[in-house]
């Protein structure tokens, strides 16, 4: 694990695997994702390293509703009675009514690759088959948004699950992309601005669509889901996707 401040405010915290954000002001703070369900000891660490309690959390909001995402999402729930949240749309997928996921079958087909079949053993490590839903999850709204730490923005973005979304930190110039797009991921050589797998968007040619969307959002230190912070304009990064 890996805590650094790209932005005032604004931590980011690189985990084994998936990243999750801590966002502090004078109200408080917030977490934005969760990480797997192995890493909850780690994002329990990440806030106290701050000198924060888990139990202080004013939410956990959530990008989407992917395992590697929610993963502490209903022990906080649960323990401290810390709100999640996601978008409408995401809601039946965090609240395990949906599921839009990889299955093991499309990852088996690729598994005699090297990076795939050692990402498919840190996925059952990180315990992804034992996650359990977030079945208190609410959705959120503007004003509910506005009102926590950093004011943060939803930006609807389907393709990558049908309620994913980005959020827009305006006071910091800084956006949580989520898996909209990544800066890295363990079954890719490449790094830098790329989108994930086909494997992993629920419609693969609609994640690149709203991906693009992004171009005309006005941020400069970028957030992924997995791999390196970045501090760049986001058009920049955009215009780097590929398909």
């Amino acid at each position: 694990m890996k805590v650094s401040e790209p932005a005032p405010g604004v931590h980011f915290v690189e985990g084994p695997a998936s990243n999750w954000l801590l966002v502090r002001d004078s109200s408080g703070f917030m977490m934005i994702d969760g990480g797997y369900p192995a890493d909850r000891d780690l994002v329990m660490e990440s806030i106290r390293e701050l000198g924060l309690e888990p139990a202080d959390a004013k939410a956990m909001l959530i990008t989407h509703g992917h395992v590697d995402h929610t993963g502490s999402a209903a022990y906080f729930s649960r323990t401290f009675g810390t709100p999640i949240l996601c978008s409408p749309e995401e809601l039946p997928h965090v609240q395990g009514r949906e599921k839009h996921q990889v299955t093991f079958g499309q990852v088996l087909l690729r598994a005699w690759r090297p990076r795939v079949f050692r990402w498919m053993l840190h996925v059952i490590e990180a315990k992804a088959l034992q996650a359990e839903p977030a079945m208190r999850a609410e959705a959120w709204t503007t004003d509910r948004l506005h009102s926590l730490p950093g004011h943060p923005q939803a930006i609807p973005l389907p393709g990558h699950t049908p309620g994913n979304v980005a959020l827009l930190l305006p006071g910091a110039q800084a956006i949580a992309v989520g898996d909209t797009f990544v800066t890295g991921h363990p079954i890719s050589p490449a790094s830098g601005p790329q989108m994930l797998h086909r494997m992993y968007h629920s419609d693969p040619s609609g994640a690149l669509a709203s991906a693009r969307q992004l171009e005309s959002v006005q941020a400069n230190v970028i957030l992924p889901g997995h791999g390196p912070a970045l501090r760049m304009p986001l058009a920049q990064a955009v215009q780097a996707l590929r398909h």
